[in-house]
């Protein structure tokens, strides 16, 4: 049996990109062409206009542009549209290599369940772009754990930080530990789950 994971980036509850819009993003880069894409990939051009119209509005500011007439005309990614597709492809790389890593639950020596909460304390956060990746020491294994730069944020998680990793069955959250931040901070914030 082997998992598999699925990535998306949303922006105010919209999504912006998936797999199927990264991979049309990644297309008409290649091609040049939204027409050209859409035959490579097999989908209509009607369909994939209302992808890249989704993506923009959910965006603000549109991820392609298409140029007409002369020399130069095509479909081409913006900045945004290319930053958008890197930031999509480093963070599916980071996903698939956490979780194809099989020696990180090799020491874990009990059954998981949907209320497994595993104490454990950061040891480092990898920001990059709209998500983050935790690295987490669960005694007597290391665990690592994609989550959004948000949630980060709004948790305040930083290197030696006591959390919970909490484990369901597709994916696992992070929350901070009760007390521990207080003490330190001596504030009254109450801890939050991420997802």
């Amino acid at each position: 049996m082997k998992a598999k994971t699925k990535l998306w980036f949303t922006e105010d509850g919209k999504t912006v990109m998936g797999a199927g819009r990264a991979e049309l993003l990644k297309t008409i880069d290649e091609e040049r062409s939204l027409r050209k894409a859409c035959q490579k990939l097999g989908i209509s051009y009607k369909h994939a206009w209302m992808m890249l119209k989704k993506m923009n509005d959910a965006l603000g500011e549109p991820a392609v542009v298409t140029v007409r007439g002369g020399k130069e005309q095509g479909t081409f990614l913006t900045e945004l549209g290319r930053k958008l597709l890197v930031e999509y492809e480093t963070n599916k790389k980071v996903i698939n290599e956490a979780v194809g890593d099989e020696t990180s639950w090799e020491n874990v020596s009990f059954k998981l369940s949907a209320r497994n909460k595993l104490p454990g304390k950061v040891i480092e956060v990898e920001k990059s772009g709209l998500v983050s990746k935790l690295t987490i020491e669960i005694e007597p294994s290391v665990l690592t754990s994609v989550v959004t730069e948000e949630a980060v944020e709004k948790l305040d998680i930083k290197p030696g930080d006591r959390v919970y990793a909490v484990i369901k069955s597709t994916e696992v959250m992070v929350a901070i530990a009760v007390g521990e931040k207080e003490s330190e901070s001596s504030s009254s914030k109450k801890s939050d789950l991420s997802d």
